[in-house]
């Protein structure tokens, strides 16, 4: 059963407060809410109006939907067995999403296995979207451009992802590394 939504504001108003340090008396001053309807609001023993989440939002200089999303645990544990991968090269290429796209955090990370012998260009990505790559296991061969980049373990690549890039195999060995997209920030 999820949790009521006046609760989920709640402890979200509370996190994002405290996370910029602000007490309630200075979250009051910023968007015209009492101190006392604040901290009712916070400990779940209010169900605010939207004029009063408006307020607050508009205070805080947040989205409206921040105050009800569901919150993000302070750890998450992820098992790459447990994720469905990404298929490309009838399996022979694998990318595990290992932390998905997050609005707020503007960036992506995949595991990818490319099996011996597999080729995969990737189409370009969006201007401003940079990719970085870092080897963990096998050798990673990534056309950019026209330029070549080998990739041995322990090392990485930081490239800016808007023209068509491949990631190929040569060897006998199974590639694995870490793939992290980084997208531009919008509105700033």
């Amino acid at each position: 059963m999820s949790e009521p939504i006046h609760k989920k504001i709640g402890k979200n108003l509370q996190e994002i407060r405290k996370s910029r340090g602000l007490s309630l008396d200075q979250v009051s001053e910023m968007s015209g809410v009492s101190k006392g309807m604040l901290g009712q609001i916070e400990r779940g023993e209010s169900n605010p109006t939207i004029s009063v989440l408006w307020k607050i939002v508009n205070g805080l200089r947040i989205s409206f939907a921040t105050l009800m999303e569901e919150s993000t645990p302070n750890v998450t544990v992820v098992h790459m067995d447990e994720t469905t991968p990404l298929v490309e090269e009838e399996g022979d290429y694998r990318a595990y999403p290992i932390f998905p796209f997050e609005q707020d955090k503007g960036f992506e990370v995949y595991s990818v296995v490319i099996e011996p012998g597999c080729s995969y260009t990737s189409e370009p990505h969006y201007e401003g979207v940079d990719e970085f790559i870092m080897v963990m296991n096998g050798q990673l061969q990534v056309g950019i451009g026209g330029n070549t980049y080998i990739l041995e373990p322990n090392m990485a690549l930081r490239f800016t992802a808007n023209e068509s890039h491949t990631y190929t195999n040569n060897t006998d060995e199974v590639i694995r590394y870490i793939t992290l997209l980084h997208y531009p920030t919008v509105g700033k």
